[in-house]
């Protein structure tokens, strides 16, 4: 009988880190996808590393959360299957035991299989699990504090709340500082001149000559003066002037990042954001992404993909001006040789994240 065990300590409750051996979505994200067969669960283990064919689980024993025993047969091979969980004073304590009961297997390989999934894939998906139940803020009784999970309708609500009140509070401040502005910059009064000393008859005289119109005194011009009018002034002739016309302005090119937005043990879930800075849509675009041997792409959401050997190739509608469009996929690598893609271009140019 042979049997291979791993223990880890995980900063996590023994709740969470039960949700994430159980429950078929949890399981998917980072380990395998499955099917239920009724009393049995199918795990889709075929072709992975380690493993001849799709694996049959069956429940020995189920203490939640406490202790789980599976019975696994996979093709010719059968195992006993032990998960423990202990609650430590800064989170939880995971021993995982396999024995061989039928068959025969790579020991080796295996223990290596359980040292990944349970120190690399499974902390990275509690931690995700983690964030989608608490609100890390800080508080009075200290630098983070747990909250109650906000729905996502109601947080959208609390949002248009808040943005509501900052939208208020940013018109109130700059309505001050117009108002601010404005009578900062109001001219000063202009004070009334000061009048002249003068008798009232002197003011009445002036009043009278400024108010009536001059009367025309007939004169006979002279031979000067007639000269003068007779003779018209040059006017200088306006030239025409050339408008330059404006060329157009190029089309602004497209810009991508890559993210790698999960991890699983056999592969990772990647995503290209693409950002159209211009004016006007653009179309026909292409996006290629570069694998690693025997990676194969799955899951695409966002774009159409065709694979061709190690390139991968995304098109799909226009992106509108000043908008973006995000595209998601997952890549298997039964090689566990990376977590992100080799490379990655739109129409020719680097994307950014690699």
């Amino acid at each position: 009988m042979i049997e291979i065990a791993t223990e880890v300590d995980l900063s996590h409750p023994p709740a969470r880190i039960w949700r994430a051996l159980t429950e078929r979505a949890l399981l998917a994200k980072w380990f395998a996808g499955s099917e239920s067969l009724g009393d049995r669960t199918l795990l889709r283990t075929g072709g992975l590393p380690g493993y001849d064919a799709d694996t049959e689980v069956e429940v020995v024993e189920l203490r939640a959360p406490e202790r789980l025993v599976l019975r696994c047969r996979e093709g010719d091979r059968s195992t006993r299957l032990a998960c423990d969980l202990v609650p430590i004073g800064h989170g939880s304590r995971l021993s995982v035991r396999e024995v061989l009961e039928e068959g025969d297997w790579d020991a080796d390989r295996r223990a290596e299989q359980h040292q990944r999934a349970v120190t690399g894939r499974l902390p990275a998906i509690l931690d995700w699990v983690a964030f989608q139940e608490i609100d890390l803020r800080r508080a009075e009784g200290g630098l983070t504090a747990e909250l109650p999970v906000v729905r996502p309708g109601e947080a959208r609500r609390r949002a248009g709340r808040r943005r509501a009140l900052l939208v208020a509070a940013v018109l109130a401040v700059l309505g001050m500082a117009a108002g601010v502005t404005l009578w900062a910059t109001r001219p000063a009064p202009t004070a009334p001149a000061a009048q002249p000393a003068s008798t009232p008859s002197a003011s009445l005289t002036a009043s009278t000559a400024s108010s009536a119109p001059p009367r025309a005194t007939p004169s006979r011009p002279t031979p000067s003066a007639t000269r003068r009018s007779a003779s018209p002034s040059p006017t200088a002739s306006a030239s025409p002037t050339r408008t330059p016309s404006l060329s157009p302005t190029p089309a602004a090119p497209l810009a991508a990042s890559y993210e790698t937005v999960s991890d699983r043990v056999f592969g990772y879930r990647g995503q290209v954001v693409l950002s159209n800075p211009g004016p006007a849509a653009r179309s026909g675009w292409t996006v290629t992404v570069t694998l690693g041997d025997d990676a194969t792409v799955s899951g695409v959401n966002g774009a159409e993909a065709k694979q061709d050997g190690t390139v991968v190739t995304f098109t799909g509608a226009a992106v509108p001006p000043g908008g973006s469009a995000t595209i998601r996929f997952d890549v298997r690598d039964p090689n566990l040789a990376a977590t992100e893609p080799e490379g990655c271009t739109v129409n020719g140019t680097a994307c950014a994240g690699l």
